[in-house]
């Protein structure tokens, strides 16, 4: 079955560093548009990035532009969040979707998430 596990979260400083990963299985992640969302406590699910089906093009909030990137390593069947730069606003619960190109695109599954705090 379709199944997503994120990890790499953690604690980090303000202008800090972290990568996260979402290990899929139960389907190629080569094929599909996958894409990264985020919870703040009291907030709605924010969108975040996405990659499209074909890996050729990302796309990101204008919240995260320019200090996150997206990846996706069809051999590990993984996709891949650096986040640069941090910033205390970035402090969310971090969600791997299916699906998801843009904010309000349909997503198919997701994973439980990975908490990022941003905190000196």
């Amino acid at each position: 079955q379709v199944k997503l596990v994120e990890s790499g979260g953690g604690l980090a400083q303000p202008g800090g560093s972290l990568r996260l990963s979402c290990a899929a299985s139960g389907f190629p992640v080569d094929y599909y548009v996958m894409s990264w969302a985020r919870q703040a406590p009291g907030k709605g699910l924010e969108w975040v990035s996405a990659i499209d089906s074909d890996g050729s093009e990302t796309y990101y909030a204008d919240s995260v532009k320019g200090r996150f990137t997206m990846s996706r390593d069809g051999a590990k069947n993984t996709v891949h969040l650096q986040m640069n730069s941090l910033k205390p606003e970035d402090t969310a619960r971090y969600v791997c979707r299916r699906g998801g190109l843009r904010p309000g695109s349909l997503t198919s599954y997701r994973g439980q998430g990975t908490q990022v705090t941003v905190s000196s």
